[in-house]
């Protein structure tokens, strides 16, 4: 008997929820560009889930689907839906309707139509038990991406502009970080960066982030340690 061509396995992911504040197809598309403008790299090309619970049975679902797909977002599907007539309007534009494994309570905001969340959207709790730890002992420089899957990252080096790592556990730098840190790249709130020399681009744990102009000024240049506080970036001395 011949192997089939596919194998059907399930499996889990972290995504981000564009949590839709608005109804207006200008407004939105207009934040979305304000925040792919600030971090290009991170969100060009990027999937998303969108919230809609939000949303009356009047949204122009087709309006606003063109709106975030036109500044490079790709929908993959759609969460929050309750009112039926907005899931009929989302099943007749071809798009699955998520069920969120857990509920999250996003914090209020002012004067924006969305805001970009990242949470799982799987129907089981991920399990995070990291019993390796990567290290990097040369420099990393412009264009290297280093990914720790299922562990820590320790980077005993310099880390340069447009330098990106990744680990879905902690990551530690023990040189001047100039490029971008994302841990808890698979969603674990509890993940950490901790960095001897901090000017980096981007800071990010479990998908919330910080640009470097975000980075509060009196912590550049010097040893910080950063956590999620109450599912929001903290930043505090390591020394």
């Amino acid at each position: 008997m011949s192997q089939s061509p596919i194998e059907l396995k399930g499996s889990s992911f972290t995504l981000s929820v564009l949590h839709l504040r608005s109804e207006e197809p200008k407004l939105i598309k207009k934040a979305l560009q304000d925040k792919v403008s600030q971090a290009p790299d991170f969100l060009k090309n990027a999937p998303v889930v969108i919230n809609i619970a939000d949303l009356t049975a009047k949204a122009d679902l087709y309006s606003i689907h063109k709106a975030i797909v036109s500044v490079g977002l790709r929908i993959v599907g759609v969460s929050g839906c309750t009112d039926p007539l907005l899931r009929k309007k989302v099943n007749d534009a071809g798009l699955p309707v998520l069920n969120e494994g857990k509920s999250h309570k996003p914090a209020e905001i002012q004067s924006e139509p969305v805001r970009v969340i990242t949470e799982s959207v799987t129907t089981s709790e991920p399990e995070f038990n990291y019993r390796k730890t990567r290290i990097i002992n040369t420099p990393v420089r412009s264009g290297q991406r280093i990914y720790a899957p299922n562990s820590d990252l320790i980077v005993t080096n310099n880390v340069s502009a447009g330098a990106e790592l990744l680990a879905d556990g902690n990551i530690h730098i023990y040189g001047v970080m100039r490029g971008r840190a994302l841990a808890g790249a698979s969603g674990d709130t509890e993940s950490r960066i901790y960095c001897i020399h901090l000017q980096a681009e981007l800071v990010s744990i479990a998908g919330e982030y910080w640009l470097s102009d975000q980075i509060p000024s009196e912590f550049l240049g010097k040893a910080a340690k950063l956590r999620l506080v109450d599912n929001r970036l903290n930043i505090e001395n390591l020394i």
